[in-house]
């Protein structure tokens, strides 16, 4: 199958590592090898001092599906299979998607959802927000451009890039739509977990409708990227018996190393996570702040939920244009909203890491060149 190039991650790759400050960073603060292996209970130490690094099971270390499991109600192990997260994407597409199928993905987002089924042959229709109503997903849209061949419903929330988050009557909404209609649904919920007001949390799409499949992992709420570790849940037993199939043809198995550390910090997952929220919430005070400073600049919509926003530029340059010079001119990366084929006004700002503040004072010292 050609490959249509991921213009997120090469834009990435050319600057991530060569530049001081990340402003654009989707994750939480990498966690420390050293703290996280303090965290261990007795029986993870055990696993850990003793791991050998041979082959793992197939479906993912038993202990490790069991805890992923406790994250949902009504979910057993059984419906849990650990895959390398975008791995789990490009399965789940290859699995269920034939060339001719109609899918309606959540738009701007992370290029796989919507590509991989492109390049497969499919007819794709842009769910995009409305961007002022709060970047609503308006659920009205999903009858409107309903199709005979329509076979999958893809959708991310908490949302990236933009932070949003449906109200539980618009989640239920959607869910309604795909049973009354049959369809299959994917639900991306990488930054679950990182809901700023708890009230707000959505049930996982598994929980909910047999046929869907929801894709978690360790690489943005808890901080663990670098683990390579997630999971797809489905309780449907067709689906979930060919996405373990089509996993023989990918990693076949997974890292046995990451697998204990992800197992750690699932059993710790309340303190973690608690610690991410408390950096979140300190640093989205600031960025109130200076777009309050600059409003003349840029058009700020507070985000819901997540780790990540997508504010508009006012000033009278693209979005690419003004991301270029400022990693070039300052050491800064923002991540432009061309990179996600979403017009060329909007930037994508991370908020997870413990030096945005020092980052954010160098970026304000550079606007004061506009």
């Amino acid at each position: 199958m050609p490959i249509t190039p991921f213009k997120l991650e090469r834009y990435f790759a050319k600057y991530e590592f060569s530049t001081r400050y990340l402003l654009s960073s989707s994750d939480c603060d990498g966690l420390p090898m050293h703290d996280l292996l303090g965290l261990a209970d007795g029986e993870c130490r055990a696993l850990w001092d003793n791991l050998a690094l041979g082959y793992t099971e197939s479906l993912g270390h038993p202990l490790l599906r069991e805890e992923v499991a406790k994250l949902y109600s009504g979910i057993s192990m059984e419906d849990v299979l650990l895959i390398v997260p975008e791995e789990g994407i490009y399965m789940a597409m290859q699995s269920i998607l034939r060339p001719g199928d109609h899918v309606i993905c959540t738009f701007p987002g992370y290029q796989s959802l919507y590509q991989i089924a492109a390049d497969k042959g499919c007819e794709v229709t842009q769910w995009r927000p409305e961007e002022e109503y709060g970047w609503r997903f308006n659920p009205d849209f999903l009858e409107e451009n309903l199709r005979p061949n329509t076979r999958m419903l893809v959708f991310n929330f908490p949302h990236n890039p933009t932070g949003y988050l449906p109200s539980q009557e618009d989640y239920a909404r959607i869910l309604d739509f795909a049973k009354a209609h049959d369809l299959y649904v994917f639900s991306d919920e990488m930054y679950r977990l990182l809901e700023l007001d708890p009230a707000d949390r959505l049930p996982s799409a598994c929980e909910q409708y047999e046929k869907a499949i929801t894709l978690f992992g360790m690489s943005k709420t808890f901080g663990m990227a670098g683990v390579r570790q997630g999971w797809l849940v489905t309780r449907d037993r067709e689906i979930f018996d060919q996405l373990a199939a089509y996993k023989d043809y990918t990693t076949i198995c997974g890292s046995a190393p990451s697998e204990i550390l992800a197992l750690i910090a699932l059993r710790n997952r309340m303190s973690i996570t608690a610690s991410h929220l408390a950096r979140i919430r300190r640093n989205l005070g600031l960025l109130d702040e200076l777009f309050a400073r600059h409003a003349n600049l840029f058009e700020w919509t507070r985000p819901r939920a997540g780790t990540i926003a997508f504010p508009k530029i006012k000033i009278g340059e693209g979005a690419m244009s003004f991301c270029q010079k400022l990693v070039n001119e300052a050491g800064i990366m923002l991540l432009p909203s061309s990179v996600y084929d979403y017009d060329d006004r909007h930037v994508r700002l991370g908020f997870g890491r413990e030096n945005l503040p020092e980052g954010l004072e160098k970026f304000e010292e550079y606007l004061k060149t506009y």
